[in-house]
């Protein structure tokens, strides 16, 4: 158990902390990724390597119906150091806190299917279990299922061949105690060029 004032999502945890997330383990390595896809079965828009955008608590709505939402969050403090929303299952039994976003491509200018990551950055203290989720209408979810996450983590969602109308991406908590969220990142999937020869 924590001590609820030095709790990780409380107020005085988070205010001055700058958090880098460069520093967050990645919950996809690259390898698993050349796995996963090759370059001729994505569907690329004109700019592939730069975020599609970044949804947090401070930037809640993206573009067309791309937003945000939080269910049960303890606290959401955006004038911190680093904005975050904290959450804690066993301040909410009845209903499990989540973070979950819709993402609309065609309000981006991107009128067909096409594959896209949404990269949850989330902080706990101790073990937490959430669970990953999501629609993608007509195409497929890659990476759905529970995620065991301690320190910084990344939890990534593909959207596989997502129509442009658009689809979801969500983590709720289903163990554990206290983390926070800072942000979720959609893009589309890192490129990973094979070596010839």
């Amino acid at each position: 158990m924590y001590d609820t004032s030095k709790e990780l999502g409380s107020r005085s945890e988070f205010d001055e902390r700058v958090v880098e997330f460069a520093d967050f383990e990645p919950d996809v390595r690259l390898e698993e990724w050349a796995e996963k896809y090759r370059i001729g079965e994505l569907v690329l828009g004109p700019i592939f390597w730069a975020p599609i955008d970044f949804l947090s608590p401070v930037h809640t709505i993206g573009k067309g119906r791309t937003n945000l939402t939080l269910i049960r969050p303890t606290i959401m403090q955006t004038d911190a150091v680093t904005p975050y929303a904290g959450f804690d299952r066993r301040e909410s039994p009845t209903r499990n806190p989540a973070v979950s976003i819709h993402f609309e491509p065609a309000a981006y200018g991107i009128t067909g299917v096409g594959t896209y990551v949404c990269t949850f950055s989330v902080e706990s203290g101790a073990p937490v279990t959430l669970n990953a989720s999501g629609y993608a209408a007509s195409g497929t979810v890659v990476g759905a299922g529970p995620r065991s996450v301690n320190g910084k983590q990344t939890v990534s969602l593909t959207l596989k061949n997502l129509p442009a109308y658009g689809g979801w991406a969500a983590i709720e908590q289903t163990a554990g105690a206290s983390w926070a969220w800072y942000t979720t990142r959609i893009s589309y999937p890192p490129l990973v060029f094979e070596q010839v020869g």
